[in-house]
């Protein structure tokens, strides 16, 4: 599907330079003199290399069509998590690497969205918000002030992130699957 270079916005996937590439930054620039232009910063699926390119706002580029369907995680192996369509019980296997630091949130039967182009698995998408435990964390320090007053964790499942002082070591907490923050206590 044709798009114009304007319409460019961060995560969208395209295809460009015969490749798939996944937009990180994107800045629309009208100087004052000249044509208008975004400045897209793009990362290849396939070969993990980064592109800065430059799009005239007349430009089209063509966005990459896909189809989003629905699994349950069932388990993984050292290579891979393997997932399972709940309405075909078909079953799938997605390379660890693709799914990354967040292949540590998946936990039996959480149900997620694959997303395919041409049949090949491109990325995962975890629901917005999951529950873990918090394994450890450090002892609060008095007299820290409320801006900075964060603190190291570690979950049950190996992730590091920062909680509130208040949080304690076999707490229950839920966390942003997309930033991998703290959003409150259970």
């Amino acid at each position: 599907m044709k798009i114009n270079a304007g319409e460019i916005r961060v995560g969208m996937l395209l295809e460009y330079k015969n490749d798939l590439w996944q937009v990180l930054k994107t800045q629309h620039v009208k100087p004052g003199k000249g044509g208008a232009f975004a400045q897209v910063e793009m990362k290849s699926l396939s070969k993990n290399t980064k592109l800065n390119e430059r799009f005239r706002s007349s430009e089209t580029v063509e966005k990459a069509s896909l189809e989003e369907i629905n699994y349950n995680f069932l388990y993984e192996d050292e290579n891979n998590y393997f997932f399972m369509n709940p309405k075909s019980f078909e079953q799938i296997e997605i390379k660890k690497n693709i799914i990354g630091e967040k292949g540590k949130l998946l936990t039996e039967n959480l149900e997620v969205t694959v997303s395919f182009h041409d049949n090949t698995p491109i990325s995962v998408e975890l629901p917005n918000q999951i529950t873990c435990k918090i394994e450890t964390t450090d002892a609060a320090l008095k007299g820290q002030t409320v801006s900075s007053s964060y603190k190291p964790a570690v979950l049950d499942n190996g992730l590091n992130i920062l909680v509130p002082p208040f949080i304690e070591a076999d707490d229950e907490i839920v966390i942003d699957t997309r930033n991998l923050e703290y959003i409150k206590k259970i």
